[in-house]
């Protein structure tokens, strides 16, 4: 049991990549402005631009950091969102594969404690959030679903992890 556990930090410290400071703020200006141009970057974190070029490129290549268009659904015609715990019997893996396939679902997370997948969910209405939560529970190792709609979103940020 040692053994597995002492494999498994190791296996998490290998995939874990190393930011340096230069790392970290170039991460900041991102996240404050994704399209920030790169001279603007270097200007604010002591780079040049071709510096901050190749390290983005890094970061993106590496998987720390994806650069996006986050949009607010209020805004685009969605109007019901929601959290929703699954409970799974079976493979818990399975199942989050499939639901991270719905077009309604933009988070997936596999969790321990009540629930075993966690999932946030955009529909255009409480009409769509039913189907979305009748095909969910469709499913055959699904045995149980809890909804968590969403009255208002308070805060929203993008800024962990520098």
């Amino acid at each position: 049991r040692v053994l597995f556990r002492s494999a498994m930090r190791q296996k998490i410290r290998a995939r874990a990549v190393h930011l340096d400071e230069a790392s970290k703020a170039i991460i900041e200006q991102l996240q404050g402005d994704g399209r920030k141009p790169y001279a603007a970057i270097g200007s604010a974190v002591g780079l040049s631009e071709a510096a901050v070029r190749q390290r983005v490129q890094k970061l993106i290549d590496s998987g720390v950091i994806q650069i996006v268009a986050v949009t607010d659904p209020l805004t685009v015609g969605s109007f019901r969102m929601a959290m929703i715990g699954v409970r799974v019997e079976g493979d818990i893996t399975s199942v989050a594969d499939q639901l991270g396939k719905y077009r309604e679902v933009d988070y997936v997370v596999v969790t321990a404690g009540n629930f075993d997948i966690l999932i946030e969910a955009i529909c255009d209405d409480d009409e769509h959030l039913l189907e979305l939560l009748q095909r969910i529970r469709a499913i055959p190792s699904v045995r149980s679903t809890e909804s968590f709609v969403y009255l208002k979103l308070q805060k929203q940020l993008y800024n962990w992890g520098t």
